[in-house]
C-alpha cells in the first residue's frame, strides 16, 4: 500500500524569518491523521532568512536529523557544540534525557533551506549527543546513499533506532528501484525536483509512505534529490 502525502496539504508556519512546511503535526499545527509514519515522527522543511533562527529551546527522547539544500546552518547546544552545516553534510542530534540548542542562519544574504526530520528513539534517557559528517554525494548518483543508520559508518551519522535514511540524486530520466526486504517500511520525501512514483507523480515537498508488499519504481522527470527513511 502506498500513501501519498502532497506539499500543498502540509502544514505551514510562516512568520517574517521562517518559511517551515510541516509533513507531519507539529507546533500549533495539529492533525489527527498526520501524526508520522512509524517511527518517523517529523519532517519539516525550512527556510530561514538571514540572520535570523531559531533561538535556544529544548528537546528529548528525540534523533533529530538535520540536512541542508541551500545556504548555511549554524549549530549550537548545551553539549558544547558548534558547527556550520552545509549541502553535502548531514548532522544528528540525540535529545536523550534532555538537550538545548539554537539553529541559526549566519549569511549575510542568503537564506537557508534545509530539511530536519525527526525519529523516535528506540529507548528513553540515552545519553544525549551529537554528529555531523561529510557525505560523498557522488555516492548517491543513480542510487541510495544511507547518510544516517543505527550501525552508522564514513558518511553516515549513527542513530539510536533500526532506521537508515538514504538520499538519492537523479538525472531526469533515471530509473530507481526500490524493493522490499523483510517487515520493513519506507517514507520517501522528494526534496527537489520530479518524479514518477508508481503510478503517481511526486515534486518537490512531496511524500509517500509504503509497507513491505510495496516495490518502488521511481523514474526523474527533471534532476531530483530524494530521501528515504527504512523503518522496521
Amino acid at each position: 500500500m502506498l500513501v501519498v502525502r502532497k506539499a500543498e496539504t502540509r502544514g505551514l508556519t510562516r512568520l517574517d524569518w521562517l518559511d517551515s512546511r510541516h509533513t507531519f503535526s507539529f507546533g500549533d499545527y495539529h492533525d489527527p491523521a498526520q501524526m508520522g509514519f512509524r517511527e518517523l515522527r517529523v519532517i519539516n522543511e525550512d527556510r530561514v532568512q538571514p540572520g535570523k533562527g531559531f533561538p535556544t529551546h529544548s528537546h528529548r527522547d528525540m534523533e533529530i536529523v538535520s540536512y541542508v539544500l541551500e545556504g548555511m546552518l549554524e549549530h549550537r547546544d548545551s553539549l558544547g557544540n558548534g558547527s556550520i552545516i552545509r549541502p553535502g553534510e548531514v548532522q544528528r542530534m540525540s535529545a536523550g534525557r534532555g538537550i538545548t540548542h539554537s539553529e541559526f542562519n549566519p549569511s549575510r544574504s542568503e537564506l537557508v533551506h534545509f530539511l530536519q526530520i525527526w525519529i523516535m528513539p528506540e529507548q528513553s534517557d540515552v545519553v544525549p549527543g551529537y554528529e555531523q559528517k561529510t557525505i560523498d554525494l557522488s555516492g548517491a548518483r543513480g542510487r541510495f546513499l544511507p547518510i544516517a543508520s543505527k550501525q552508522g559508518g564514513p558518511g553516515a551519522v549513527k542513530l539510536h533506532q533500526d532506521a537508515t535514511i538514504s538520499v538519492a540524486m537523479l538525472r531526469r530520466g533515471e530509473t530507481l528501484q526500490w524493493l522490499p526486504t523483510g517487515e520493513r517500511y519506507v517514507w520517501l520525501q522528494v526534496a527537489r525536483g520530479s518524479i514518477s512514483l508508481n503510478d503517481y507523480t511526486l515534486s518537490d515537498g512531496d511524500g509517500a509512505g509504503t509497507d513491505s508488499n510495496s516495490a518502488m519504481h521511481i523514474r526523474a522527470h527533471a534532476p531530483s534529490e530524494i530521501l528515504a527513511v527504512d523503518m522496521a
